[in-house]
């Protein structure tokens, strides 16, 4: 397994919170200490209320601007929902689709995501696929074959072309806001299994280019020794990527590998 031939991602996905000034002032924390990071791909998704703002501060920086959701349909009559044209025209490059939260609290199901998945790649745009299960699936001994399902389903009809253009982000759905953590062994062992299932799905070398991000409360404090793992190329941040410093620890833990 050549992990070399993965740039680690840190993305911090800024859920439901900063307001556009309060975005302002977070992104120039970030881009005065890692503005001009090479080693280390470093993603930010505030609120599309904050996209706009955010992503004029980023201009001539190598930090990525991402969404937190889009819609799987190009235009037309779906209130409150934001297409990929409109996101590209903001100069978003990344978008997280099918987080635990759109899929336990809006009902998104596996098809929702896929159409998602696949008109993001159409415009350009690289999707942060998130797969997980419950903490009732986990000790039903279940992980493997959910994850598996999701995967799966949520890469239909993408083209192994098109899949190095694509993230996977693993969350333990128990995981996410509750303190809780998998161990490393237990976030390597899944890690490890969507890859071999990704080589399935695209052959290995595709399979050896596609980052594999861990997304289960990641902190400074146990980052070091998530990303030591074969399979664990960065992470898809929460509550840490809401303050610069704790965000910019977990850049460093990256760059250090």
């Amino acid at each position: 397994m050549n992990k070399a031939l993965r740039k680690p991602l840190i993305a911090g996905n800024w859920k439901m919170n900063k307001t556009p000034s309060e975005a302002v002032a977070l992104v120039e924390e970030i881009k005065a200490a890692a503005g001009r990071e090479t080693t280390v791909a470093v993603t930010v998704c505030p609120p599309f209320t904050a996209l706009d703002r955010v992503g004029r501060l980023l201009e001539g920086t190598t930090l990525a601007l991402g969404a937190q959701n889009m819609s799987g349909e190009a235009s037309g009559a779906f209130t409150g929902e934001v297409s990929a044209a409109m996101l590209r025209e903001l100069f978003v490059t990344q978008v997280i689709l099918g987080h635990s939260e759109r899929r336990t609290l809006y009902g998104e199901k596996d098809e929702v995501i896929n159409k998602k998945v696949l008109a993001a790649l159409s415009a350009s745009l690289k999707p942060i696929l998130c797969v997980g299960e419950t903490l009732q699936e986990r000790e039903a001994g279940q992980t493997l074959i959910v994850v598996g399902a999701q995967l799966t389903a949520g890469l239909k009809g993408v083209g192994s072309a098109q899949a190095e253009q694509v993230v996977i982000a693993y969350e333990p759905v128990w995981a996410i806001g509750t303190g809780k953590v998998a161990t490393t062994a237990q976030a390597q062992e899944v890690h490890a299994f969507i890859r071999a299932e990704l080589a399935k799905l695209f052959g290995k070398a595709t399979a050896d280019k596609i980052r594999i991000l861990y997304g289960g409360s990641m902190k400074p404090a146990n980052a070091s020794e998530l990303l030591a793992q074969p399979d664990i190329d960065g992470g898809l941040i929460g509550g840490a990527a809401l303050e610069a410093g704790p965000f910019l620890a977990l850049v460093d833990a990256a760059r250090k590998g």
